[in-house]
């Protein structure tokens, strides 16, 4: 059975919150563990069910409401984890959004929807984040199954505007009797850097009538924010909203800006002068990203004396709990965000370890599969950067994640580039760099890439540009619908003259890339784009155990064996398969992150059947070794696929297809029939939403004694 992998878009730990403290004590002095349980109904948030709950509080009662809130949330991260940072710094206008509109009526589209943890309080969820038994009743993200408040499952970024003109289109042309009223976006924390959210705006002040776009400035991307859009929009905020170029305005859209983004008030007031506009508004909202976390020792300008455990209160300190915004200049560009803390140590405003808060229980655990290989691939980059001044790394957003670290990206200096959330920017301009003679590496999740497929298909690949992709989180994993990493292998593979390598230990990792990445015109480089996925949690676990790998302990020969290729080219032999283990009779071929599962079927097949398999790691799947494939027609006559990846459309279905279309009549030896027949393994084409791994393993068949069992019942 295979481990989840520590992705960082969910958590199954669990624990008893929280809500608001008695008496008049700061929200920093707050321990977790004194926040109120759910169901006390002496708590504000314990009584809200509907957004119409929000709409009976008193006025006065909205600044206690928003505490409980964040109070919660600051507890909710400490012992499960998730988007805190970007949802403490939304608690006021979420809290303003129901007051004001009238939902569902009202259409509310969040973006990124990982900002939408205080909606899902207000409407009819708030015990999913009070009571440690219901955490997994929500995903981080909208989804219309969970509620009719959320309008769209959105996991990735920069379409609500889009959406909302989509939404607002169809109740302009049906009138009254489309039952929506006013049309809201809310788009924010780096989502306006999306090129898609660019297409919205153009199409919203065409369109005209009814469209209220909610703009969270947080100052912040996922990392810092990178691009010429952030000087005027800090202009904007200098001038309190009245300095040109206003980019909202060049679109041809009204404008209104909100200084006071964490002030429930000013933005009841801002919403309730925009509701039933009659043409497209921006209300840009400046608010502190992480607010109200405990930032002593690490916020410039707002520290808090200490003494032992015991906060003195910051008379800068709001009531809800927020600091004043800083840098609202933004008077420098940004390399990094100058903030080198872990995700255990988060704080208010600029820190990207704010971004995703794992929980207390992972504080000491060795790094997932994600920061490891990223770091190991960086380090190996970094060497090179003095001598090869045309190689860059390239991040569409998300780098620490990955093990882009801060340290590396201040020392990569110019051989670093942040490009936001762009991914089909980041694809193109690689091509860019590589039709000039560059050598760039674009490292990104897998599910993030699906954004820049057309990119892939004609600046990358139609084009021949020697791009270099590192593919994060390929396969099957535990994550939310939005995030699976499944498709990677049936999307990448497909296009024509991509080289997609699927290494299976570190050091073919390193030298994967290192092939990669040769300089243009070197003996045996590649001819074109190359992706490598990024090895998972099953390769990781066996670098630590080699007991995983129970054929080879991970010792594999540095060439195929046997040579299946007449030529000794070694730079072609990056695509050649690698035989493990020779056998007769059953071949287990074993894809990436499925290779560790071929060697345990194999040695549970010899010690309880007497079979000895040949095992085959085949290192890459964007071609077939037919050679290798031929030899096994003799001796051979069942031949297993397993992949950690959806099976239709994927590689195994490949293997299969092979043989089917090279059927040969002649008998072997003893009248041995040479075509085998084939089984593959892999995962369902479908979307799944939090499922822990090995119940997928087991669903899919991903498990030895199911893969055994297979093999024996075909043998």
């Amino acid at each position: 059975m295979r481990n989840a992998s520590g992705n960082g878009f969910d958590s199954s730990d669990s624990f008893a919150v929280s809500g608001a403290a008695e008496g008049t004590a700061r929200l920093h002095d707050i321990p977790p563990s004194i926040t109120p349980s759910h169901g006390d109904d002496s708590h504000l948030l314990s009584r809200i069910a509907s957004p119409a709950d929000v709409k009976a509080l008193a006025p006065n009662e909205l600044a206690e409401l928003c505490r409980e809130i964040r109070a919660t949330l600051l507890a909710y991260g400490h012992r499960h984890g998730g988007h805190i940072g970007s949802n403490l710094g939304m608690v006021e206008a979420t809290v303003a959004l129901h007051r004001v509109f009238d939902s569902p009526r009202d259409r509310i589209v969040f973006d990124v929807s990982h900002q939408s943890y205080v909606h899902k309080m207000l409407t009819g969820r708030a015990g999913a984040y009070m009571d440690p038994n219901r955490f997994g009743e929500v995903t981080g993200f909208t989804n219309p199954d969970e509620s009719e408040h959320d309008q769209f499952v959105l996991g990735h970024t920069g379409t609500s505007i889009s959406l909302a003109c989509g939404l607002a289109k169809t109740r302009d042309m049906e009138g009254p009797g489309s039952g929506i009223g006013n049309v809201v976006a809310v788009i924010g924390d780096g989502s306006l850097s999306s090129g898609v959210a660019f297409e919205g705006l153009n199409n919203a002040a065409e369109q005209g009538g009814n469209l209220i776009i909610v703009f969270n400035d947080n100052e912040m991307s996922i990392a810092g924010d990178f691009g010429g859009m952030y000087g005027p929009l800090a202009r904007l905020r200098a001038s309190g909203g009245t300095a040109q170029p206003n980019l909202f305005n060049a679109f041809g859209l009204d404008y209104r800006y909100v200084e006071s983004g964490n002030d429930v008030s000013a933005l009841v007031a801002a919403f309730e002068e925009v509701r039933n506009i009659d043409h497209p508004v921006v209300v840009h909202i400046h608010t502190l990203k992480g607010a109200g976390y405990d930032g002593d020792d690490h916020v410039a300008g707002a520290p808090s004396a200490s003494v032992g455990n015991v906060h003195e209160p910051d008379p800068a300190v709001s009531d809800t709990g927020v600091r004043p915004t800083s840098n609202v200049l933004h008077s420098e560009p940004w390399h990094s965000d100058h903030c080198n803390l872990s995700d255990h140590e988060p704080h208010e405003g600029q820190c990207e370890a704010s971004h995703w808060q794992n929980p207390d229980s992972a504080i000491g655990k060795a790094d997932n599969p994600r920061k490891h290989y990223g770091k190991m691939a960086m380090a190996a980059l970094e060497s090179r950067f003095a001598d090869e001044p045309g190689l860059v790394v390239i991040s569409p957003a998300t780098p620490g994640s990955n093990g882009i670290t801060h340290e590396f990206r201040e020392r990569a200096g110019s051989h670093y580039v942040d490009t936001g959330i762009t991914e089909s920017h980041a694809v193109a301009y690689a091509a860019g760099i590589a039709r000039a003679g560059g050598t760039p590496v674009v490292a990104t999740t897998a599910s993030f890439f699906q954004r820049a497929y057309d990119q892939f298909f004609q600046e990358m690949s139609l084009n021949r540009s020697r791009v270099t992709v590192l593919d994060f989180l390929g396969g099957v994993s535990a994550s939310d619908n939005t995030h699976s990493g499944a498709y990677d292998v049936a999307m990448f593979a497909n296009i024509p003259g991509v080289t997609m390598l699927a290494p299976t230990s570190a050091d073919e990792y390193l030298a994967d890339l290192a092939w990669a990445t040769a300089p243009s015109g070197a003996t045996h480089a590649p001819d074109g784009p190359v992706v490598i996925r990024v090895p998972g949690e099953p390769l990781l676990s066996a670098e630590r155990d080699p007991g995983l790998l129970p054929l080879t302990g991970g010792r594999f020969a540095a060439h195929p064996r046997p040579a299946a290729r007449s030529h000794g080219d070694d730079g072609y032999r990056m695509l050649d398969w690698r035989v493990n283990q020779a056998g007769s009779a059953v071949a287990l071929i074993g894809l990436g992150n499925a290779y560790p599962l071929a060697e345990q079927t194999a040695a549970a097949l010899c010690a309880d059947h007497g079979i000895t398999a040949t095992v085959i790691d085949p290192r890459q799947c964007s071609s077939l070794d037919c050679a290798s494939l031929e030899s096994l027609r003799d001796g051979h006559t069942l031949v297993v696929t397993l992949e950690d990846g959806q099976r239709e459309g994927g590689w195994g279905e490949k293997v299969t297809a092979y043989y089917a279309n090279h059927h040969v009549s002649e008998c072997g030896a003893g009248g041995h029939d040479r075509n085998p027949r084939v089984l593959n393994f892999g995962a369902d084409k479908e979307f799944t939403d939090r499922v822990p791994l090995d119940a997928l393993d087991e669903r899919y068949g991903l498990t030895v004694h199911q893969v055994v069992e297979a093999v024996t019942r075909c043998s």
